[in-house]
């Protein structure tokens, strides 16, 4: 911020001398107005000072948050879900599907061992361009199961740049049209809003002002989301890709909810309103 200009030092014309008692007045003067003029610099640079410190805003650290998160996939192998409650990781989001014939190998081994660890879980599916939605929601729906215990189902939307199978990248409103169909059919299907987790690519080329509607997870690992997504609604912060944790040998996802334990808690009532 730059300072405000100091103000100049007052000047006075000094009457001409007429005699002794004209020239101890413009000394007595004199002293004084250099106080003044220091006392007027000194309030100006507090000012200042005070200005600066208002707008210098240091958005919070993922550590600030006291809701912690992982996702994982077959990619962390086997995982100690034991030590990873202890840990300190509070929620999961584990990958089931991708697009209408890929299930990760993985999936129900640590959907239920989660779950037993006491750590809150629920599954997610990466969305395949070149797969009409229909496949992907009965793909999903007949290898997830229906759980009240569970977090609310994620639809994964970003690029995927190194599919060696799929270039499509479809246009905004052919996207939306989609992700509403999958969206309203998995809610139906299970009783829960889900989760839309998206990047900074896919969210500038595709998603800016849409579907504020729903509880929106973030990938920013440069950075507060504020800084790569502006003024966008957030509830989720996936904030690094090589995160450590416990129980997992090598790196994983780490993420924070935007809340409070309480309103954790009510999200995870589904009384959590995404526009709030």
């Amino acid at each position: 911020m730059t300072p405000t200009p100091a103000p100049a030092a007052a000047t006075f014309d000094q009457p001409k001398a007429r005699g002794g008692q004209a020239m101890d007045a413009g000394r007595t003067q004199a002293p004084r107005v250099r106080r003044a003029a220091r006392a007027l610099l000194v309030a100006s640079m507090a000012l200042v000072a005070a200005s600066c410190a208002l707008f210098d805003y240091d958005p919070p650290e993922p550590e600030d948050f006291a809701v912690h998160g992982i996702d994982v996939s077959y990619y962390q192998e086997a995982v100690n879900w034991t030590a990873v409650r202890s840990g300190g990781v509070t929620f999961a989001w584990i990958k089931a599907t991708e697009g209408g014939d890929w299930l990760d190998p993985r999936f129900a081994e640590n959907y239920n061992a989660a779950g037993a660890a006491g750590v809150a879980r629920g599954a997610y599916h990466f969305w395949y361009f070149c797969r009409p939605v229909e496949d992907q929601i009965a793909w999903f729906i007949q290898n997830v199961p229906v759980d009240p215990s569970a977090l609310p189902p994620v639809l994964d939307m970003e690029w995927n740049h190194d599919s060696k199978t799929c270039r499509r990248q479809p246009s905004r409103a052919e996207i939306h049209a989609d992700m509403r169909r999958w969206l309203t059919a998995i809610e139906a299907h299970y009783g829960k809003r889900p989760v839309i987790y998206t990047t900074v690519d896919f969210h500038r080329d595709r998603m800016v002002g849409a579907f504020g509607d729903y509880h929106i997870w973030l990938r920013s690992v440069a950075g507060h989301p504020s800084v790569r997504y502006g003024d966008r609604r957030w509830h989720f912060w996936q904030h690094t890709a090589t995160g450590r944790v416990p129980g997992i040998r090598g790196n994983v996802d780490r993420n924070v909810f935007y809340g409070s334990p309480r309103q954790w808690q009510t999200f995870l009532n589904g009384a959590h309103d995404p526009t709030s």
